[in-house]
């Protein structure tokens, strides 16, 4: 891209992967412009049969999302729990505006009518030219009266910015079963990826209650720390904003997405070795950690192949050689 600024390009768009009332994967690519990627925007529209197909915000049926970029992973989020009928945040839209507010947002028409919005940070330099970007999308199921949704499209756009300062990888998740009781659970971290931990995202595989009551992080603690001391340390006592189609023109806030789904910050721990916890729980279930790796971007987009040896072009004398007129 040539452009020195903020640039919004849209790369797509289909009707093909959109929300259906059966779970759904789908597989597709585009090719994008080379620069400086920033993030990956997607836009979701439809209309719902139902008005209670989904019950809270649209981040609740996200099941799975990956993005590859030129062959490199960047993007690999898989949901311990997606579930329509869930009247809160959705795991997917919170672990999004945990790494940054206003990532994963509706627009509140209090109808069936959805308009949803995913940021997706990337932070790549790209070659000048043609790149491939390949994503996987995998919707829950929409239970409830009524049909698929109508008048349903999804857009792709890409937002490259020269200026942004770090890569963002998300990273395959490690799970590991837990019992009632304290036990050491180890997170894989990517060996091929450069940079630090911002943060995990820790997910149990129930919503009820929270199964895991305490978290140590051995490298960074001396003790276990409630998981309600997490959500303290993490902001999301704060609130944690999600829509309800109930409540028209606004967003609702909680303070806690229980299992507990929760992410983790860890100050850009070091990649020197994998991240350790110990994790007290009492029921037992599985655990999934899913890694947020960053790291300070060196240079800018590579330039584009060139060609080594002039080739000097002169149709008048051309047009002299082949007439003979020189002589």
């Amino acid at each position: 891209m040539s452009n020195g600024g903020v640039r919004y390009t849209l790369v797509d768009t289909t009707a093909t992967t959109v929300p259906v009332v059966a779970a759904a994967v789908h597989n597709a690519g585009m090719n994008i412009p080379g620069g400086a990627v920033d993030e990956i925007i997607v836009r979701f529209a439809f209309t719902l049969n139902a008005a209670g197909n989904i019950a809270a915000d649209t981040s609740n049926i996200i099941d799975s999302l990956r993005f590859v970029l030129n062959g490199e992973t960047v993007w690999d989020y898989q949901a311990s729990i997606s579930d329509n009928a869930n009247n809160g945040a959705g795991t997917f839209g919170y672990l999004l505006n945990s790494l940054g507010p206003g990532r994963s947002v509706d627009v509140n028409t209090g109808t069936a009518v959805r308009e949803y919005y995913i940021r997706v940070p990337v932070g790549r330099n790209i070659a000048p030219g043609i790149s491939r970007l390949e994503y996987t999308l995998g919707f829950a199921a929409l239970t409830g009266a009524g049909g698929a949704p109508t008048a349903a499209s999804t857009e792709f756009w890409i937002r490259y910015n020269p200026a942004m300062q770090t890569t963002t990888t998300l990273g395959a998740a490690t799970t590991a079963p837990y019992t009632a009781t304290t036990q050491q659970v180890v997170c894989r971290v990517p060996q091929n990826v450069p940079g630090t931990l911002a943060g995990v995202l820790l997910q149990s595989d129930q919503d009820a209650a929270d199964d895991i009551t305490s978290v140590r992080i051995v490298s960074q603690s001396d003790f276990s720390m409630d998981i309600d001391m997490w959500r303290c340390l993490n902001s999301d006592l704060d609130g944690i904003w999600f829509m309800d189609p109930a409540t028209a023109n606004g967003l609702q806030m909680g303070q806690a997405l229980l299992g507990p789904q929760i992410f983790i910050p860890l100050f850009q721990l070091s990649l020197a070795d994998d991240l350790r916890m110990q994790v007290t729980a009492g029921a037992a279930g599985t655990l999934s950690v899913t890694p947020v790796l960053t790291n300070a971007i060196s240079g800018k987009p590579a330039p584009a192949q060139v060609q080594t040896e002039s080739v000097p072009t002169n149709t008048a004398k051309s047009v002299l050689a082949a007439s003979g007129a020189q002589n």
